[in-house]
């Protein structure tokens, strides 16, 4: 059954009470979209006795919906929230409550009056305690022992490569950056056209898709961290693999640099993380990441001048290029 947020109650209490999902005379009082949801549906939950969330995937990308997307991205969820259901990392993820394979579905914790922390581009800085929380987690991630058989989640990562290494550096790939910004497609041009580059980001690109060790989250930016007073917790790992850590770190880096427009945030970042890694590799992670975010389809609530993007680009191209 396709979840949704106007789905009769009825139906929804029935589907629900069949998998023991609802308690003894509990009833749906509300249905809600629990925020904007890229990849997936999102529905939030109101009973008569309490809240909780229900996460289903489709066969394509729910912001998008005409680019197909693997329907079994949801396991790779699954997998991961078992991968690090442990003591030190319980308190920054939600609790997952049941999961239907067949459905596709997730019964997950709702953790309440949550915001994600999209607003760090808007505000410009980044909270220290938030700052160091977010690099612990990472860390705890990265030091989890998933299992042997964890999923190597290849189709959504080959749909990752395509949107991270390869669309935005393609000459003509359809789609007019003028739409977003007046000047955008013209700043991008140099980058598309750089061949050296390009060689660097392919490599990158091979690097992506081979096998690891590590367990990564896979999207860990702003958009995946969600804060609530003072607790910070990791959402979205859809993306998840057994990869490098760099590719973490790299992510990361590059979302706070576009934040401050502080390019330092490597070094500080790589002397902060405690774990084995290449310094190197987590810079050109965090320039190919800065690029394609600007210059490709991925856009994020960057309100930033052509000069501000200008200034960002030629960091990002100084962070690929680093030897």
């Amino acid at each position: 059954m396709l979840i949704h947020d106007e789905i009769p109650v009825e139906t929804l209490e029935s589907f629900l009470a069949e998998r023991q999902w609802l308690q003894p005379e509990e009833k749906i009082e509300k249905l809600s979209k629990a925020g904007e949801g890229n990849m997936n549906v999102v529905v939030k939950i109101n009973t008569n006795q309490r809240s909780f969330i229900l996460k289903q995937s489709r066969e394509y990308v729910q912001k998008y919906q005409d680019i197909p997307a693997p329907i079994e991205r949801i396991a790779v969820e699954q997998a991961f929230y078992i991968a690090v259901s442990n003591k030190e990392l319980q308190a920054h993820f939600p609790r997952i409550l049941g999961y239907d394979k067949d459905a596709h579905l997730l019964y997950m914790e709702d953790l309440g009056d949550c915001k994600d922390m999209t607003f760090l581009y808007h505000q410009r800085n980044v909270d220290q305690r938030q700052l160091n929380t977010l690099v612990e987690v990472l860390y705890k991630i990265h030091s989890s022992k998933a299992p042997k058989d964890f999923p190597d989640n290849m189709e959504m990562r080959q749909l990752n490569h395509q949107h991270i290494f390869v669309f935005p550096f393609m000459e003509n790939n359809g789609f007019s950056l003028d739409t977003i910004q007046k000047g955008l497609q013209d700043l991008a041009a140099p980058y598309k056209r750089h061949s050296k580059l390009k060689g660097i980001i392919a490599g990158l690109g091979n690097r992506y898709l081979s096998k690891g060790n590590t367990l990564l989250h896979g999207d860990y930016y702003p958009g995946s961290w969600m804060s609530k007073n003072e607790e910070i917790y990791v959402l979205d790992p859809e993306f998840g693999f057994l990869g490098f850590p760099e590719f973490d770190l790299g992510v990361m880096s590059a979302h706070l640099i576009m934040a401050t427009h502080d390019a330092t945030f490597v070094d500080s970042l790589s002397k902060t993380y405690p774990g084995k890694h290449d310094k190197r590799l987590m810079a050109q992670i965090a320039g190919v990441e800065i690029t394609r975010r600007i210059i490709g389809l991925a856009q994020l609530p960057l309100e930033r001048s052509l000069k501000e993007k200008e200034s960002l680009l030629a960091m990002a191209e100084k962070l690929m290029m680093s030897k």
